[in-house]
């Protein structure tokens, strides 16, 4: 990452990030995010006031004039729950909006316990202007709705969400209280990079294999057995087979992969059959896959330490290069793998592909764009000024700003060939690799959890260097460029079986369980019987394991798993009833 690896990655930090002058002048011809253009081929709504015209800072559509309220300088406060490095104080980026735009960015990042820490600003009811997504905060009263601030103030905010608008309201009133960062597409999607869940394995393990294609669990485990015997030792360290993570909200390392392993996509703790979701945790589903992770463990093939590191750690051992594989995300350990590029140690970094537990199973890792409903930003009760946060919301949704957040600055980050297309000299290209470099040249803290244009801009340009079909493949590493061919395959997504068409009220995983309630008391419990059983289960003797997971089905047998699951099923037919028509 450019910084000594013993240094902790991401740490406290209060960040001031002053943008300043008149919110004007973010107007930018043919803004090209209406829902006409979105890649699911909806309309855009009816009742949407202008919305294919590119609205000024204001807010108006460019139909009226920014009053003198939208020229005054402005401080907007903001809790981002991930952790992040502060930006250096002249980011190039933050200065450009600085610039033009006249507003003041006083971002938190999290330290810690994200559920902690939202506990504390519950019990002393103070929030800052902006704050990232969770349930609770809706039940606590500390969001206001949204729509009608939409509705009146922001023509490209409402453009951006027209197909997903009747989505983004909470089952229980009917409002909008969250601005979904991801997954409101508009134009063409290209699939290259993926980011969801898979089993990783280090490319290095591939090459010394022949690039053979793993497809069960057993062929997985094979691999990383093979390789560890080889190479007792990376870089002078003890090699660790495998690792997981179950820290705070990032469980899912620990607990979706059976899921994925019997053909389910994710729908987070349930898999649904036939219309109808059932948890899996404690069934033989599940038992299989920590019973293979046991093995491991007793081979001294599993991190001993992975059900004890927090985040940082976990990111921090991927990056030494020494770990050959883990079921995640992507964008969960990407951080961590981002080091490795910076070193050029490309052969370190990762392949994901699509395991089942027999090739009788057809895999269903990769889907099709989704909202991310229940993330992004949402605006507090105390927020003194709603109608200025919403304007500044809105003028960075205008194309001009979505290319600067994205691609950066033509002629510095990018260039522009003779037929239109965006592109990045070798030079440019590095510089993207540099965690360094970016702290003083991107603004992806506050990018990250802000709405933003995916697919293709009005004029034909990906929305991302990295989803450009010529760029993307010019980016690549030799290494990568010689790992796909041997593969035969083009992109990263190439690996996963096609996606198929998302059942409607897909997923599951963003269902509001509603805090306090039956279903989410059951969901903690179940989760906490995991975490307590499971690394049992897994660093158990051989012998052992049987009678641990006997104690883990009894304890799933004292929870009130029902009323979990029938909250689940009762969202999932709500979403059917109501999202069917979109």
């Amino acid at each position: 990452m450019g910084v000594n690896k013993s240094k902790k990655l991401w740490g406290s930090l209060s960040l001031v990030l002053a943008l300043s002058l008149a919110i004007a002048g973010c107007s930018n011809g043919g803004n090209g995010n209406n829902a006409g253009g979105s890649g699911n081929g909806a309309a855009a709504d009816p009742g949407t006031a202008n919305a294919d015209q590119p609205a000024n800072a204001a807010g108006d559509g460019g139909n009226a004039a920014a009053t003198s309220d939208d020229l005054k300088p402005v401080t907007i406060s903001a809790f981002i729950g991930t952790p992040n490095q502060a930006p250096t104080p002249d980011n190039r980026i933050y200065k450009k909006i600085k610039d033009e735009l006249g507003v003041t960015l006083n971002m938190e990042f999290l330290v810690g316990d994200l559920q902690q820490k939202l506990g504390v600003m519950i019990a002393g009811g103070d929030y800052p202007d902006l704050i990232t997504a969770d349930p609770k905060l809706v039940s606590a009263g500390a969001v206001i709705p949204l729509e009608d601030l939409i509705e009146k103030y922001a023509p490209n905010l409402k453009a951006h969400y027209a197909a997903y608008w009747n989505r983004m309201k909470d089952s229980s009133d009917g409002h909008i209280y969250w601005l979904p960062n991801y997954g409101a597409y508009t134009g063409e999607y290209h699939a290259t990079n993926y980011s969801g869940p898979a089993f990783w394995i280090q490319k290095d393990v591939l090459k010394e294999a022949g690039y053979p294609t793993p497809k069960t669990l057993d062929d997985y485990t094979k691999l990383i057995r093979d390789y560890a015997a080889k190479h007792p030792t990376i870089d002078g360290q003890p090699t660790i087979g495998f690792t997981s993570l179950a820290y705070d909200w990032r469980t899912f390392p620990l607990l979706n992969a059976p899921e994925h392993l019997t053909g389910h996509p994710n729908d987070g703790g349930v898999v649904v059959d036939d219309g109808v979701a059932s948890v899996f945790a404690d069934k033989d589903i599940a038992k299989q896959y920590y019973k293979t992770l046991n093995g491991l463990f007793n081979e001294g093939l599993m991190d001993k330490e992975a059900f004890v590191q927090n985040y940082d750690q976990y990111l921090a051992k991927i990056s030494t290069g020494r770990v050959l594989g883990m079921f995640d995300q992507h964008w969960n350990f990407q951080q961590g793998e981002d080091t490795l590029v910076s070193q050029n140690k490309i052969g370190q970094t990762y392949v994901g592909f699509p395991l089942v537990y027999d090739t009788s199973i057809k895999d269903y890792y990769l889907d099709r764009p989704v909202i991310n409903l229940n993330n992004g930003f949402g605006i507090s009760k105390d927020a003194k000024d709603p109608v200025r946060i919403i304007k500044f919301l809105d003028a960075l949704m205008d194309e001009k700003y979505q290319k600067l957040l994205s691609w950066g600055e033509e002629g510095v980050d990018y260039i522009v060939g003779t037929d239109g297309k965006y592109a990045r000299t070798p030079e440019q290209r590095k510089q993207q690799e540099d965690p360094t470099w970016k702290l003083a040249n991107k603004a992806d803290a506050f990018y990250g959890a802000a709405p933003k244009m995916e697919g293709t801009y009005s004029d034909g340009n990906a929305t991302s260097a990295g989803s450009q079909p010529q760029e993307f493949f010019d980016s690549l590493k030799p290494e990568d460029k010689e790992l796909l061919t041997a593969y035969g395959h083009k992109t990263w997504t190439d690996f996963f079986s096609p996606a198929p068409e998302n059942p409607v009220y897909y997923p599951a995983w963003q269902v509001d369980l509603i805090d306090g309630s039956d279903a989410s008391v059951a969901n903690k419990q179940m989760s906490d019987a995991s975490l307590k059983y499971l690394p049992k289960a897994i660093m158990s003797k051989p012998d052992q394991f049987d009678a641990v997971w006997t104690d883990y089905v009894n304890a799933y047998k004292k929870i009130n798993v029902k009323a979990y699951e029938d909250r689940i099923n009762d969202q999932l037919k709500w979403r059917i009833e109501n999202w069917a028509s979109q």
